[in-house]
């Protein structure tokens, strides 16, 4: 049967339920139903999530939890996590309380630069494109100026404009790299303006060159868009101690803790099967405050895992080391974030969690963004090399278990303290629900 719409996006909220519940579920009332429990009971709150995609049919809800005692640079936060993963949050709060005791978290950022280019084909010498674009430079900021106006106040704008010769890979293939300061705001929609009018102006410019040969005055344009891989957009978050500071973990002492430690991440350095699951740990801590923040996690995941791969080979983000009886654990990565602009003064949780955070700039926020990576990465690295990683996740997961199975909660209590002593799997979650009223 032939299931196409027409005109889906001008039919009301309920039309399109209708629609989606006729057409794809065999109970039709109880596919309406479940979607309409999920609306807001505020009408005007609904609203505002309504608009925030195209088609929307209801809320598509994750915890929000928080994460405890994270001491950066001595000062004190309460992290706002937003995922959906057990363990997570009670590991991040388990690190920060762990390197509260032993000075807390540093964090710093290296650089703010964000990237823009503008994609195009010219046919002509290269050298004449240089000199044209070196002459051509101040008349691309000039008219850019409406725009940049406001941020130049703020502190950013344009940086630099260059030209890239990428010929040699594409043929005919150059770039315009812009480099910008977007202060607070993320900056998306100003640097990807501040690109068309550039990629307008490259156009104009070149059909009025005097010095170009006929066929060299029609540019082709084939794109102008931001990069989401800002390399110089840099934050690092570290811990360190004096090695006999750490705690002794099962039958280990601190010096043989740290060695061990050092050795898992050298592992991820160098072998990208575990360097994936490794990093992937980093990113259980940044895309949930990521999240809980209104800020682009895919952004953020697509530009930290190029960052990852900078050698040619995807490595660990993370690093450590002992020297002269000191741990050193650090985390280095790029990271375009925002305060201002987007879903930060929309979503009515977004604007509560960075109330919690103190309302952060965004270089704060891209610090306290890292330490959750890496207080992250430090929790799962301590269980893997001492316990093992299920006995502490598997207790967490226990509670989806029992719902999945629809314990009831006598049932759940019975299963908390049985669990407690013996391991946790589906199978023996089932096998105990069967024995127990």
């Amino acid at each position: 049967m032939n299931k196409q719409v027409k005109g889906f996006s001008k039919l009301s909220k309920e039309e399109k339920i209708n629609w989606v519940a006729s057409h794809y579920f065999q109970h039709t009332e109880e596919a309406k139903n479940l979607v309409q429990q999920y609306w807001n009971t505020d009408p005007d709150l609904q609203k505002i999530h309504d608009e925030f995609i195209e088609n929307t049919l209801t809320n598509f809800y994750l915890p929000l939890g928080v994460a405890p005692n994270f001491i950066i640079n001595d000062k004190s936060y309460v992290m706002p996590m937003a995922i959906e993963e057990s363990s997570v949050v009670a590991a991040a709060a388990k690190a920060a309380k762990y390197w509260g005791q032993r000075g807390g978290f540093k964090a710093e950022v290296l650089g703010e630069e964000k990237i823009g280019q503008v994609h195009f084909i010219f046919k002509g010498d290269a050298a004449r494109l240089q000199t044209f674009i070196h002459k051509i430079t101040p008349k691309l900021k000039a008219d850019t100026a409406a725009i940049t106006k406001n941020m130049e106040a703020r502190g950013g704008g344009i940086r630099a404009i260059a030209l890239r010769d990428k010929s040699d890979e594409l043929e005919n293939y150059y770039q315009l790299h812009v480099s910008f300061l977007t202060v607070d705001s993320m900056g998306a929609n100003f640097i990807n303006s501040c690109l068309e009018q550039m990629a307008q102006s490259l156009q104009i410019a070149a059909r009025e060159e005097d010095s170009f040969a006929p066929d060299e005055k029609e540019i082709e344009i084939v794109m102008s868009i931001l990069s989401n891989y800002v390399p110089n957009c840099l934050v690092r978050a570290s811990v360190d101690c004096p090695v006999k500071d750490l705690e002794a973990e099962d039958e280990m002492d601190q010096n043989a803790f740290a060695e061990k430690f050092v050795r898992a991440v050298q592992i991820a350095e160098v072998e990208p099967h575990r360097a994936v699951t490794h990093n992937k740990g980093i990113m259980n801590g940044i895309d949930a405050v990521v999240l809980a923040t209104g800020n682009d996690f895919r952004a953020v995941e697509a530009g930290i895992h190029a960052y990852a791969a900078k050698s040619g080979q995807y490595r660990s983000l993370s690093a450590a080391k002992i020297e002269n009886g000191h741990f050193y654990f650090s985390l280095d990565i790029p990271l375009a974030v925002g305060t201002v602009g987007g879903l930060t003064q929309l979503h009515p949780l977004v604007k509560w969690s960075l109330t919690l955070l103190g309302s952060p700039s965004a270089k704060e926020l891209m610090q306290i963004i890292a330490v959750a990576g890496l207080a992250q990465n430090f929790a799962a690295l301590r269980s893997l090399v001492t316990s093992g990683i299920q006995k502490g996740h598997m207790k967490m997961h226990l509670l989806n278990i029992l719902n999945q199975q629809g314990a009831t909660p006598a049932q759940k209590e019975a299963a908390v303290v049985h669990f407690k002593t013996h391991t946790v799997s589906f199978s023996a979650v089932a096998d105990f629900l069967k024995t127990t009223v």
